[in-house]
């Protein structure tokens, strides 16, 4: 089952985002004393829009500091209505600060779904210079499935060794970091802040046999925020 080092619950989202924010600022400052640089794992969908509206107009975080990588992506044009990047740049990065070096995205143009997912790992392994892939911290959004990322039951694969995957479904292709690259994030703030989220978030919180992907999620350093 999903368990979680903590867990903030509210009943307004926008007091939801408020306490997201002084968390993420609090983890900003103590990994920057540490380290020059953090890096911060997006997640796409519509949740976290209005987060991203928010945070984006804090004047107290040091974007320059950032450097921005997702969780996902649809294997689509970047201009796709459906790119995961796409959402991202039009709430957050391109409201911000930031210069193209920070956003590291997934690519989607060689014509070839696995070809890309290689050419993501590689991206991430000179970024981390080929040391261990440790995200500063990895937002998730969570499905009425309970998938996270492009993680579905189907393609969970807790064995893999690889950082980065690729997936064939109906709707769309797509290219994800691995359960294991999640999981080896120093931080991971869980994002599910729409009630009808609610039904989905006690599910995992009850799911002995991790019938759903989120419940693979680590505990240590794995923070849930919701609305009831």
């Amino acid at each position: 089952m999903a368990e979680f080092s903590k867990i903030i619950r509210e009943n307004n989202e926008n007091i939801l985002i408020k306490k997201f924010i002084k968390f993420f600022k609090r983890s900003l400052n103590t990994e920057l004393k540490r380290a020059k640089r953090f890096s911060f794992v997006l997640t796409g969908g519509n949740s976290p829009i209005k987060l991203y509206k928010q945070i984006s107009k804090d004047k107290n975080i040091n974007w320059d500091k950032i450097d921005f990588f997702i969780g996902d992506e649809r294997y689509v044009n970047e201009k796709s209505k459906h790119s995961n990047i796409n959402n991202c740049k039009k709430y957050l990065l391109n409201k911000i600060k930031i210069s193209k070096s920070q956003i590291f995205k997934i690519p989607t143009g060689s014509k070839s779904v696995k070809k890309d997912s290689v050419n993501y790992e590689k991206i991430l392994k000179k970024y981390f210079k080929n040391k261990k892939i440790s995200f500063s911290l990895i937002l998730l959004g969570i499905g009425d499935d309970g998938h996270i990322a492009s993680l579905f039951s189907d393609n969970i694969r807790i064995k893999n060794n690889e950082n980065v995957s690729y997936v064939k479904r109906k709707d769309f292709n797509r290219i994800t970091l691995t359960i294991k690259s999640i999981n080896n994030s120093k931080l991971i703030f869980l994002w599910a802040p729409n009630k009808i989220k609610n039904k989905i978030v006690k599910k995992i919180q009850l799911d002995k046999i991790k019938k759903y992907p989120a419940s693979y999620l680590r505990k240590r350093n794995n923070l849930l925020f919701y609305s009831n």
